[in-house]
């Protein structure tokens, strides 16, 4: 599965996937415990495939952020917490990310893509084909 069907939905914790759409909006599932919830049109809701990483260059698209991640950490969870202090997770996407604008991207959202990352790789939701699939068609 994509990040297109995977949802962060603001003052909710977590991840959400869409299930089926309503009339009135759709119904996700947290990734955390699993429960449903109706969403509607009055809800703060991002995509994860639409968010992306601002770098001293360009925009990177979040799921070039968790390849880079996944690359780094060879499949497995992050090394560090989500709830690690600002430096560490400063140091970390860093790592990850070097050109990364330390202006624009804050603490609060290295928080998110850690969590975010941890979460998706333990349900088994990171799915890089599309990431290869546009890579190679950049080289040519």
């Amino acid at each position: 599965m994509g990040l297109d069907k995977i949802l962060a939905i603001a003052g909710k914790p977590g991840l959400y996937k869409m299930i089926t759409q309503t009339r009135s909006g759709f119904i996700a599932e947290s990734l955390i415990d699993g429960k449903r919830l109706s969403v509607g049109i009055h809800h703060n809701v991002s995509i994860l495939s639409e968010i992306a990483i601002y770098t001293l260059t360009e925009e990177k698209p979040l799921i070039e952020v968790f390849q880079l991640i996944h690359d780094k950490e060879n499949g497995n969870e992050t090394s560090i917490s989500h709830k690690d202090s600002k430096d560490v997770l400063e140091e970390y996407l860093f790592g990850v990310l070097p050109d990364y604008d330390e202006d624009r991207v804050y603490a609060s959202d290295i928080k998110k893509i850690v969590q975010w990352y941890n979460l998706l790789q333990k349900h088994d939701l990171l799915s890089f084909d599309e990431v290869e699939v546009a890579s190679a068609e950049e080289e040519e």
